[in-house]
């Protein structure tokens, strides 16, 4: 709720939010207002309260405010969240058949690490003739390669161990095509993410847990397979349409 645009990945191991380069005083300041300090030995910043926050620490970035008030609550950013979709006829999708499984490459076998990253290649390589209709891979220097494929896609890898993570538990996408809407424009997860966390929550049960990804076109929450249901219903609250395929 800072008004500042982020594109959201999550992988097998971490969960990564990007921002502007330009936006990064903001960003640091945002945080620092809510109680996080950056800890070196960590490399990361930590909400804590044995850490004071330091008010030096964006004064080599300049502080834009956001071009138009950010909301308040959450309740409020939902709203305009889903105001501005219906504006643009951007209606969520979702396609049942798609049904996706989140792993990764191996790093726990030195003596096979040569194998399991020729394995990894391979695969990849036969995903990509296979012409998948959702295949996300992240690679970073620091946690081995994270996917988010296809279940058909699997047997690309061979029957080995090449991958890690169940091969049996389903995520299903809920894709929202944002391309009509400026780069800029924020909220539009959160937004999505929040009706479906306060949408399916209630006394005796837990809101759905979920999984992101965010494209230069489109946003992606992801869902187990067996909370589709209500997490479709918690969109549909408020009159608002959701495409199913």
């Amino acid at each position: 709720m800072a008004g500042i645009s982020i594109f959201f990945i999550t992988t097998y191991f971490s969960d990564y939010i990007l921002v502007p380069a330009k936006s990064r005083g903001q960003v640091i300041q945002a945080l620092e207002d809510r109680g996080f300090a950056f800890v070196k030995s960590a490399e990361a910043y930590v909400n804590s309260a044995a850490h004071h926050r330091n008010t030096s620490s964006t004064s080599s970035f300049e502080v834009a405010p956001p071009r138009t008030p950010p909301p308040t609550t959450v309740s409020e950013l939902q709203a305009r969240t889903f105001a501005l979709l219906k504006r643009r006829n951007i209606t969520p999708r979702v396609d049942t058949d798609i049904r996706l499984v989140q792993c990764a490459g191996r790093r726990d076998n030195p003596g096979s690490s040569s194998a399991d990253e020729l394995g990894l290649q391979v695969g990849l390589t036969k995903c990509l003739i296979h012409k998948p209709r959702f295949l996300s891979l992240t690679l970073t220097d620091v946690e081995p390669a994270s996917l988010l494929l296809e279940r058909r896609l699997i047997s690309n890898f061979g029957s080995g161990d090449v991958l890690l993570g169940s091969k049996e538990d389903f995520l299903i996408p809920i894709t929202l095509d944002l391309e009509p809407l400026p780069f800029e424009a924020t909220g539009i997860v959160c937004g999505v993410a929040g009706r479906l966390v306060g949408g399916t929550s209630g006394r005796t049960t837990d809101s759905v847990e979920m999984s992101y990804l965010s494209t230069a076109r489109a946003g992606t929450v992801m869902v187990d397979e067996n909370d589709l249901d209500r997490a479709m219903e918690a969109l549909r609250a408020g009159d608002n349409e959701v495409n199913v395929h």
